[in-house]
């Protein structure tokens, strides 16, 4: 992959480039055995860690990277370029870790962002529930006070890391209906009671375990409440206006790995004697592709220069993960066309991307509930 980019510091481009390198040494040689098997890359996920890539958003003073925003996205893009399940992996452990680093007291962070961040511990964000996905707000999870702590009972669905996650970010009522009844509390490592259920069975994504979880009688303390009673569909909000622009960036670099891929192949697939590249209806296509990766990643680093900004970046990342994702999905489609009958079967990665892009338009909130953020800003005056 060949992309211009621009970095606000050489410790910013020696994290990119050490990124790529990881991204080249540790996930290539691994992608295809794992998908196989369905089998989570744990030990990978560790030495990203150990690298620091599992905090590089989050302070240093905590074991964080204290790297922008916009860092962090570069570095989730050349994950993905290379296996999206890692980058996704990252995504969601940092999205996890966010309820704690931003709304925590700072006795919550001292005592966990370290191990959050430090690479050993792998975190799940538990918000969709099996009855509601996209209207968060009508969760029936339940927290109940009892003593000086929580009984949490109910079940969470479609848990990325569920069964492998050593803490869980779960957002849960503990007060009436409606978003104002909702609390986030935090489970750490070895609380009883998380029992996760069997592993859903996915179109792609095939080594990110992924099922529901159900909270039967998990008690926790009073100091795991993040945030006020009640506060916690705004913390899970922002989570996702930040989770979704990692998101919109597995995305860039799962459409740009497609049309590499489909590039190299048109050059090399001869047909009437000469590279199917020349021929107008595939390098037209090639193109557009191309095109469209540069603008969604275009978007992607805008949303993220407004948030290291500390400016509203809401409506930008719904519109960044909406066009990445859309363009993900085209661009690995159109990889497929390119490659012929060869992009339909497995010998040839693209149809892998095929079938993992099109859960980027699902995850961190459905490209339908992007498009109302931003109709609702447009009618507000905003956007």
């Amino acid at each position: 992959m060949t992309v211009q980019r621009f970095f606000p510091s050489d410790e910013a481009r020696a994290i990119v480039e050490l990124a790529r390198d990881i991204a080249e040494g540790e996930l290539a040689p691994r992608v295809n055995e794992f998908e196989a098997r369905g089998e989570f890359p744990r030990e990978v996920l560790r030495k990203l860690g150990a690298a620091g890539f599992l905090g590089l958003p989050y302070p240093e003073r905590y074991g964080g990277g204290g790297q922008p925003y916009e860092v962090y996205l570069q570095v989730l893009e050349e994950l993905a370029y290379r296996w999206v399940v890692v980058a996704e992996a990252v995504s969601v452990h940092t999205l996890a870790c966010f309820p704690v680093a931003e709304f925590g007291t700072d006795a919550q962070r001292e005592r966990w962002l370290p191990q959050m961040v430090g690479g050993d511990t792998l975190g799940a964000y538990c918000l969709t529930e099996p009855s509601g996905g996209s209207d968060a707000a009508s969760l029936s999870t339940k927290a109940v006070r009892d003593g000086d702590g929580f009984v949490v009972e109910g079940t969470k669905a479609f848990i990325t890391h569920a069964g492998v996650a050593d803490f869980h970010s779960v957002f849960a009522r503990t007060g009436g209906p409606g978003a104002r009844g909702v609390s986030c509390l935090v489970l750490p490592e070895g609380t009883p009671g998380v029992v996760p259920q069997r592993l859903e069975h996915k179109m792609g994504l095939s080594a990110s375990p992924t099922a529901q979880i159900v909270f039967d009688g998990a008690r926790v303390g009073s100091d795991c409440l993040v945030g006020e009673e009640g506060r916690g569909f705004s913390i899970a909000m922002a989570a996702l206006n930040a989770g979704r622009l990692g998101i919109a960036a597995c995305a860039v670099g799962l459409a740009q790995a497609a049309c590499d891929y489909a590039t190299q192949y048109a050059r090399g697939r001869r047909q009437f004697g000469s590279p199917v590249i020349d021929f107008q209806g595939v390098g037209f296509m090639l193109a557009d592709m191309a095109t469209q990766i540069s603008a969604a990643r275009a978007l992607v680093s805008h949303a993220a220069r407004l948030r290291d900004a500390g400016r509203g970046f809401r409506v930008a990342a719904a519109q960044a993960k909406l066009f990445a994702t859309d363009v993900a999905m085209r661009v690995t489609t159109d990889a497929v066309q390119v490659l012929g009958g060869y992009g339909y079967v497995s010998d040839h990665p693209v149809e892998r991307y095929f079938r993992e892009a099109k859960v980027l338009q699902i995850v961190e909130g459905t490209n339908q509930i992007q498009r109302l953020v931003i109709s609702r800003a447009l009618a507000q005056g905003g956007g």
